[in-house]
């Protein structure tokens, strides 16, 4: 009987409730230091790393390839035939290359590794869909094929309030600063084919960024039923009210606020508002 592993890493920044409910395997990212490494959200929070950023900005690295044989090495152990691998997005991150290498010295365990070309809980929402398609009990092909299609009915958007930390981060992408900055433009981001940040458009001023953030997470819950995700670093005022207002619509089905890990707030910046739409299919 096939037994499958549901695996992403730490940036997703998934709930432990979902963790155990899905016994999500999780590959951590570390926080660097000068003098000490951290384990991204479990040996250091995110207000540990936001109340620091004045004094010393860290760095962030990916889980190794030996970190991944070690928990492919659990895996086989426990006696998983299959796994499905969830990673934060190759145009952010080289985690997935990671479990690409780790996994061909394990070819006991089918897997299949998904570029999800987005981050922290929008991968979450991807992740939480094949949990539950796992416990029905559904084919790995089977589960595997609607990956996807799951990723097609998702968006992401966000704004921050300074372009400083992605530059410093080197995730800048396809988004603009320069004058902007001058005139209080706020960029509203979100992820382009190669699943890289691009600038979706500019607005002037917070009130105005929060505005269009929840006029084009409204537009897509107006074509039918589905899941949101609302994040932040430290902007929780923001955030909550975000919540409330897309919460009110009558095809939100499920709702989640949280903060992002510090390996996302690390290179965003705490002064961060994100939402992601999934679509029901």
């Amino acid at each position: 009987m096939n037994k499958i592993a549901l695996i992403t890493d730490s940036t997703c920044g998934l709930p432990k409730e979902y963790v155990d409910k899905y016994n999500v395997k999780v590959a951590s990212l570390k926080v660097l230091y000068k003098d000490k490494e951290y384990i991204d959200g479990v040996t250091i929070t995110p207000e540990e790393v936001y109340s620091r950023l004045e004094e010393e900005l860290p760095t962030t690295s990916m889980p190794s390839v030996q970190d991944v044989k070690s928990l492919y090495s659990e895996l086989e152990a426990e006696g998983y035939t299959h796994a499905i691998v969830l990673p934060v997005s190759s145009g952010l991150s080289g985690t997935i290359n990671s479990f690409r290498l780790a996994s061909e010295d394990f070819s006991n365990i089918n897997t299949f590794i998904f570029d999800t070309k987005i981050l922290s809980m929008a991968v979450g929402l991807i992740v939480l869909e094949v949990g539950k398609m796992i416990e029905e009990n559904n084919d790995f092909d089977y589960i595997c094929n609607r990956i996807p299609k799951i990723r097609e009915n998702l968006w992401m958007y966000f704004t921050v309030d300074t372009l400083e930390y992605l530059i410093k981060g080197g995730r800048i992408g396809k988004v603009t600063g320069g004058i902007g900055q001058l005139l209080n433009l706020k960029p509203i981001i979100t992820m382009d084919e190669n699943g890289s940040y691009t600038n979706h458009s500019k607005v002037r001023g917070s009130k105005q960024a929060f505005n269009k953030l929840s006029s084009l997470a409204t537009s897509i819950l107006d074509k039918g039923k589905g899941k949101v995700i609302v994040m932040t670093g430290t902007m929780h005022e923001e955030a909550n009210k975000l919540k409330e207002t897309l919460e009110k619509h009558i095809n939100t089905t499920f709702m989640y606020k949280g903060t992002i890990t510090p390996a996302v707030g690390i290179h965003s910046g705490p002064r961060l508002l994100a939402v992601a739409v999934m679509l029901e299919q």
